[in-house]
């Protein structure tokens, strides 16, 4: 065998020549791993390539726009760590394969050269981890954002059902039907509501806050609930109103000014007893006849000393009421209101259909006259079955 020089005798079977290369590797294990990390190396390094175009991308359009460079930050975190990676499996390959072709342990001290990039790993595993920390925390402020986001998107829609309920219960004699339309404005500031004041009462309840926006819509819930302990306590709703007005009165709220309209049917005694303060007039379909039911007193919070009084009507089977909010009489086409003529119209041409169509087909004709509706429109019907 000639003498190739000490450099290469560890390499006995590359010194003689010839041979197919599965003849040269001593230990051929430790050239597939060097193969695999070698694989990996050009995966990470790849890896590296992208985040670095994408932090130089990031960084140009934030120079444009002046705005934070955070994402390239993270983007250029993200290249450090690739290119690390892809560093620590390319020294590896290299040792591991340059091992395979000796049985000597002095070869396998070439894979201490992956030592290098761990105390890189080390020197600034410290910077890495705040990286990590500051993406993690970024996550998470980002995902509140969202879910701040989406509360915001619900909370006006969850707000609206407690004012305007989509499902209202069911009450035997009676069939009613209702609709609700919100206007272009974030919060609702109409509201109804259908109770049993005693077991052959019935109490139906339609308002409206003046304004738009978070404090009409408080007034409005409260408003809605103070009403519902006032009708109980009170069989005239014309009283009802009365102290519903003097506790408004007293919260130093005076823009906050309410129309609200309430029926009570009284199967008992078979009247329906009609108050109203300042809400635009009710519509009573009863023996062929059409009659508006107008305001008994002023707006809720206008005047503190204002009086109220009912109005009683016979209760008969077939006898319809129609009421509503005044974003349908209001509702515009130029400078024409929709106005009380074209709701008598409507409710007059077929008073016998269903009271959810009654409803519907009032809302669908003032979106036909007025597209979008500008303000939250509500109407109930019921009819005595």
């Amino acid at each position: 065998m000639p003498v190739l020089g000490s450099g290469l005798s560890a390499f006995p079977v590359l010194a003689a020549g010839g041979g197919h290369w599965t003849d040269v590797l001593a230990q051929p294990w430790l050239a597939a791993a060097g193969a695999v990390c070698a694989i990996a190396a050009i995966v990470w390094a790849r890896a590296a390539a992208r985040l670095a175009r994408a932090a130089r991308r990031i960084e140009a359009e934030t120079l444009a726009s002046g705005t934070s460079s955070e994402a390239a930050n993270l983007a250029r975190s993200g290249f450090n760590k690739d290119l690390h990676a892809a560093i620590l499996y390319a020294v590896l390959a290299a040792g591991l394969v340059l091992a395979s072709f000796s049985t000597s342990a002095w070869f396998e001290v070439l894979l201490l050269g992956v030592t290098v990039p761990a105390v890189f790993s080390l020197r600034y595993a410290p910077r890495f981890l705040a990286e990590a920390r500051l993406a993690e925390q970024r996550s998470r402020l980002e995902r509140r954002a969202e879910e701040v986001l989406a509360q915001e998107d619900l909370a006006p829609r969850r707000w609206a059902a407690r004012l305007a309920p989509e499902t209202l219960p069911t009450y035997e004699g009676f069939d009613i039907g209702w609709v609700y339309e919100p206007g272009t404005g974030m919060m609702a500031g109409d509201f109804y509501d259908v109770f049993p004041t005693s077991p052959d009462r019935l109490a139906v309840v339609i308002g409206d806050v003046a304004g738009h926006g978070i404090e009409p819509s408080i007034t409005a819930f409260q408003v809605k609930h103070v009403l519902r302990i006032f009708l109980r306590q009170y069989r005239d709703p014309a009283q009802a109103l009365e102290e519903l007005n003097k506790t408004l009165s007293t919260l130093g709220r005076p823009e906050d000014m309410v129309s609200c309209c309430i029926v009570i049917f009284d199967t008992e005694a078979a009247t329906m007893r009609h108050a109203s303060a300042g809400h635009p007039p009710a519509f009573v379909w009863q023996r062929g006849d059409m009659r508006p039911l107008r305001a008994t007193g002023p707006l809720l919070a206008l005047d503190p000393n204002a009086t109220y009084f009912s109005r009683d009507l016979p209760l008969e089977v077939g006898d319809l009421v129609v009421i509503y909010t005044d974003g349908l009489t209001e509702a515009r086409s130029g400078g024409q209101l929709f106005g009380e003529d074209r709701v008598a119209h409507i409710i007059r041409r077929d008073p016998g259909q269903d009271t959810n169509i009654v409803c519907k087909t009032l809302l669908e004709a003032a979106r036909d006259f007025s597209s979008p509706l500008a303000d939250d429109v509500a109407i109930i019907a019921i009819r005595r079955v």
